[in-house]
């Protein structure tokens, strides 16, 4: 019998990038996101292999994400504490991930060790 271990899962994305994530896969996502996120994003239903879009994730993908642009917000989503806890889970470092995420040390550790909400003495 072999002991086979058990590797943590990746953490669960939001349901506002769940179509970006069926398309492009959790890795495309994360680049398509550090790439894209913030702005407002014409996608096309057939793409003609010019765009950065295109560059990224390939014609299909691209055509893919065009064709549920109606499923989609009209910017593409920051989701600046999943990235983070997804780049944290990949191992990168939190200075790291803030020089990613153009954001401070203190942020990426708010993201990584969230404190509970509510009245703690209850």
């Amino acid at each position: 019998m072999t002991a086979t271990a058990l590797v943590p899962a990746y953490p669960r994305p939001p349901a506002q990038i769940d179509v970006y994530v069926e398309i492009l896969g959790v890795e495309l996502t994360v680049e398509f996101i550090l790439a894209f996120g913030g702005a407002e994003l014409h996608l096309s239903r057939d793409p003609k292999g010019k765009s950065r879009l295109e560059a990224l994730v390939g014609y299909e993908r691209a055509k893919a994400l065009g064709q549920v642009s109606d499923r989609l917000q009209r910017r593409v989503p920051l989701v600046k504490s999943w990235t983070a806890n997804y780049l944290a889970w990949k191992g990168m470092s939190v200075a790291e991930i803030a020089r990613t995420l153009h954001t401070s040390d203190v942020s990426v550790r708010g993201w990584l060790n969230p404190k509970p909400r509510g009245n703690p003495t209850l």
